[in-house]
């Protein structure tokens, strides 16, 4: 292991502290924080992402945060690719990097070390599934993906067309499913030397309380400006449109949903979110669970990473 780089990494359900965790972990061990989101790295996206503030940015360096403009596709394949060149950044001026965030499939690709093949767009299949989306709807997509890839299909919300669509086309591109893909490109040994801290309560009406508190927050923080910006640039922002936070209020600007109807069905998408992140990460072997509601989890975080650290 005396080669391979540390990296620690913070995962866990929406609303389970992770931010202020990773600012903590990043000041007392002299670490950086690379962002495991996949909304978090565009730009005027803040509210609805729960971006760390500038005020928390500032008390540690962040990477893979704030710098693409929406309309550009963001990818595992990209996240791996630039997480990497920011792990050796930071480890080569003697830093830690601390990987944070609530995105299971970026978090378990960069960790096991997967090169994702760089497959050219299919303008056949691609219409043909958007044809198919049209005919049928979404929940007859969902199904075909469920069918043909029930383990990933289990992290992905029905109403994500962009996952949906993606699985079932990559599965007609190759024969394969994802999850099949992720194994095979699953190299024999691991790149890093890591510690995974997962923050969770044992009483899941908590972190319900928890994610209710944070969609009030985010109303009065003016959520609904960011979620008009992306419902007015919706054709372009083809990745951004899916994220809950945003489309939940969609039926509110085309005058078929009160806004209270919306918050209650940001509420019920960010809790339904929570349940899918904890699926995939419970099935993750290495995560070292931290229990807000029964410990001291902020004091055996810091003993955790100090113990790795010293190895």
């Amino acid at each position: 292991m005396e080669d391979k780089k540390k990296i620690i990494v913070i995962c866990g359900p929406t609303a389970s502290g992770k931010t202020g965790l990773s600012l903590l972990i990043a000041e007392k061990f002299g670490g950086e924080i690379i962002s495991a989101d996949s909304m978090q790295i565009y730009k005027k996206l803040d509210i609805g992402t729960a971006k760390a503030t500038p005020q928390e940015q500032a008390a540690a360096p962040h990477h893979l945060v704030d710098i693409m403009d929406p309309s550009q596709p963001y990818n595992v394949q990209l996240f791996t690719e630039m997480a990497g060149k920011s792990i050796d950044d930071i480890t080569s001026r003697g830093k830690i990097p601390v990987i944070t965030g609530g995105t299971g499939l970026y978090i378990e690709s960069l960790l096991n070390g997967i090169k994702f093949a760089r497959q050219e767009d299919n303008a056949r299949i691609k219409q043909q599934l958007m044809l198919e989306l049209q005919q049928h709807g979404k929940e007859y997509m969902f199904n075909i993906l469920r069918e043909i890839d029930p383990e990933y299909a289990a992290t992905v919300h029905p109403n994500n067309t962009v996952r949906v669509l993606r699985g079932i086309e990559v599965y007609r591109l190759t024969g394969k499913n994802m999850t099949t893909q992720l194994a095979e490109s699953r190299p024999d040994e691991k790149p890093y030397d890591y510690l995974i801290l997962g923050l969770n309560y044992r009483d899941r009406q908590k972190l319900y309380d928890n994610i209710n508190l944070r969609v009030d927050i985010m109303m009065q923080q003016g959520i609904l400006r960011e979620a008009e910006y992306v419902y007015n640039n919706r054709e372009s922002f083809k990745t951004c449109v899916n994220a809950i936070g945003y489309k939940e209020f969609f039926p509110y600007f085309e005058g078929l949903c009160s806004l209270e109807e919306c918050v209650d069905k940001l509420k019920q998408a960010s809790r339904n979110y929570a349940k899918r992140q904890l699926t995939w990460f419970n099935r993750m072997k290495d995560v070292n669970w931290l229990f807000i509601d029964e410990c001291d989890y902020k004091s055996a975080a810091a003993e955790a990473v100090k113990e790795f650290l010293r190895k």
